[in-house]
């Protein structure tokens, strides 16, 4: 999730090698192209409470009551295009579709969640927490929303101050935590969340059943927003996890319940400055609800400064995506020096990938073995599945967005992707509009078949 207007686009990423790694580069043609249009919104169940029928009241410099009144905008590292989307809104708005479960329910939809709210901490304790099944329809090009779990603490398994704390509901915010990755295992769900970073075990209607801190070599992680942590505080010392660095992926490997729980961003050394240009993967048992204490490291490869989402696809093998900071049609990047940066975009996207990993043969480091990968700003579109005004004029299909968190292998030859859109913070594919949430089915036997 993009935090807040434009103090992502800051972020410096870590050290990377001189030369891109050496991997193969596999085909994809897109099979399918559906859209959950960006401003859907639903109302809250009727026992929250009242104020969180109005949200993003606090996304500006003040607080702001007056519903629809402030137009979004991409903020100025993106050229503050606006977004034709404006806060706050009445209801909570089902947006920034933040990760896919691996494991499906039983009728075939899709686990995936709404993210923290409206990118950080202190901005969204009016959003609510939420999971849903949704079901894609690639051939009408639209996607169902089946079913949302609001989530909520009735049992106070939470183990700090939530920001409903004194209600009799006790539902959760985007000020208690940002969930960014969702799988489903024996009739529960696991939720990966950024700013503890901690792994939440939720019962199917939305009660936390357990809240477990991160651990790594025999130390808690924390990051600037874990509660705990003072201000003033020392980065590398007081806190490892960078801002919006906790659980971006979160997979659940076949036949062991074990989940590999993988930052978004490289860990902090002493000096308060990236470890290097790995992310850290930890393992967390599901049975004994407790940490390994094995990890491993992803690296990232050239250009890129995040993950996006983490799914297995068999025992050993898993899709990650991986991603800049970028936003917009390379197309349509703006000259060097242009002042006006109303029709072009400043910081285009450059490095979109679903990279397909190897769990099985870490080197003597802990490194992961990369595979390969399908380029995201590369689909070829033969069959013409892209949805009207959704594409480029001219070349290959692309998938241009800031932030892309959602990926799972749909069956041996094809993969789906969806975009978090950051409402009402990110264009990417227009501008001048917000970007919808937007589905893609790809068809990659190549990738997948890859050993």
């Amino acid at each position: 999730m993009r935090l807040g207007l434009a103090l992502l686009a800051c972020t410096i990423a870590a050290p990377v090698a001189p030369a891109a790694l050496a991997e193969e580069v596999f085909p994809s043609r897109l099979a399918g192209h559906a859209v959950l249009p960006a401003f859907t919104m639903i109302p809250p169940p009727a026992d929250a409470p009242r104020d969180l029928w109005l949200s993003g009241r606090f996304t500006g410099a003040a607080r702001n009551d007056a519903p629809m009144s402030v137009e979004g905008d991409t903020g100025p590292a993106y050229g503050s295009h606006k977004t034709g989307i404006a806060l706050p809104f009445l209801g909570q708005p089902v947006q920034g579709m933040s990760g896919f479960a691996m494991n499906r329910a039983e009728d075939g939809s899709w686990f995936t969640l709404t993210d923290n709210g409206f990118g950080t901490k202190a901005n969204s304790p009016d959003a609510m927490l939420f999971l849903h099944r949704m079901q894609p329809d690639f051939v009408a090009g639209t996607v169902e929303r089946l079913e949302t779990v609001f989530l909520r603490d009735p049992d106070r398994k939470v183990p700090f101050r939530i920001a409903n704390e004194t209600t009799e509901s006790r539902y959760l915010t985007g000020a208690d935590f940002d969930p960014e990755s969702i799988q489903y295992l024996d009739g529960e769900i696991w939720i990966g969340d950024e700013f503890g970073p901690y792994i939440l075990r939720v019962a199917m209607d939305g009660r936390v059943l357990s809240v477990h801190p991160t651990m790594l070599e025999g130390r808690a992680l924390a990051g600037p927003d874990t509660p705990g942590v003072s201000v003033p505080a020392q980065p590398g010392r007081d806190f490892r996890v960078q801002r919006s660095g906790g659980y971006e992926g979160m997979a659940l490997q076949p036949g062991t319940g074990l989940l590999w729980a993988m930052l978004e961003k490289p860990l902090l050394g002493d000096d308060g400055q990236p470890e290097g240009d790995f992310l850290r993967v930890m393992t967390f048992d599901t049975g004994k609800a407790d940490w390994t204490g094995d990890s491993y490291r992803f690296k990232l490869s050239e250009g890129a400064t995040a993950i996006g989402d983490f799914n297995f696809i068999d025992e050993t093998r898993a899709l990650v995506i991986e991603r800049d900071n970028g936003e917009g049609d390379a197309a349509r990047a703006c000259p060097e020096g242009e002042a006006d940066l109303s029709a072009c975009y400043p910081l285009p996207a450059r490095v979109k990938r679903v990279v397909l990993v190897d769990t099985a043969s870490p080197d003597a480091e802990g490194y992961l073995r990369r595979i390969g990968h399908v380029d995201l700003l590369d689909i070829a579109d033969p069959d013409g599945k892209a949805l009207p005004d959704l594409s480029p004029e001219e070349g290959s299909f692309t998938f241009p967005f800031f932030t892309i968190e959602d990926v799972a292998r749909v069956d041996d030859s094809h993969i789906m992707l969806a975009n978090d859109n950051n409402l009402p913070f990110s264009g990417g594919r227009r501008i001048g509009a917000a970007a919808d949430n937007e589905f893609i089915l790809l068809s990659v036997p190549e990738l997948l078949a890859a050993q």
